[in-house]
């Protein structure tokens, strides 16, 4: 049984198209799934990495403890999650809001995504450190893309960028001590043992 999310722990949450199918065939769809993330998840979460692929994608961030939703007038519409305790409910009602216009655009029925969406959670700061490499890197490791700093659809131009972001730039330069040693690490391909936690066994 897949781990129920925990309000105020880091997560890296995941998923992929149902049979293993695109879930973004456009650059149009890539935007307007990061704009319904930015709508229904992102107000709830602290947002530390993320990367959209063809048939998958990437997130690591936190989500809010509950004070912080519930202290915030600005996130009423999220409380009656928090009072029923579905923390997961902005991912389904964005996963489904996707799929719906998803379903609309390409004239096809059904699920998109894989059900349950993965969530790990990540308690420990090299984990931490790892993933955001890791996600940031994986265009590259996949093969769609020779640099992984040219993939439009991820959060590493964001964090070297002055130009305002849902992504917590600030935190994550900090925990590279610096935007020197952000793109120092980056640079460095990751060896199978630092990474192996990191992947999902059958997963593309």
């Amino acid at each position: 049984m897949i781990e129920k999310l925990q309000y105020d722990q880091i997560y890296h949450v995941y998923n992929r198209g149902n049979n293993r199918e695109n879930l973004f065939r456009s650059q149009e769809n890539y935007r307007y799934f990061l704009k319904l993330f930015g709508a229904h998840i992102a107000p709830v979460v602290i947002v530390y990495a993320y990367c959209l692929l063809p048939n998958h994608f990437h997130f690591l961030l936190r989500l809010k403890s509950k004070a912080e939703i519930l202290d915030n007038a600005k996130l009423a519409d999220f409380w009656k999650y928090v009072n029923a305790d579905r923390p997961h409910q902005p991912f389904s009602n964005c996963f489904n809001a996707y799929t719906r216009s998803f379903n609309n655009w390409y004239k096809r029925t059904g699920a998109l995504f894989e059900r349950p969406f993965g969530r790990i959670l990540v308690d420990s700061p090299r984990y931490f450190n790892n993933l955001i490499v890791y996600i940031h890197r994986n265009p590259q490791m996949h093969g769609l893309i020779d640099d992984f700093r040219d993939w439009p659809y991820s959060s590493y131009g964001a964090m070297l960028s002055d130009a305002p972001s849902q992504v917590a730039r600030g935190q994550v330069l900090k925990w590279f001590n610096g935007r020197s040693d952000f793109i120092k690490t980056h640079a460095v391909e990751q060896d199978e043992e630092t990474i192996a936690p990191l992947l999902l066994e059958d997963w593309f």
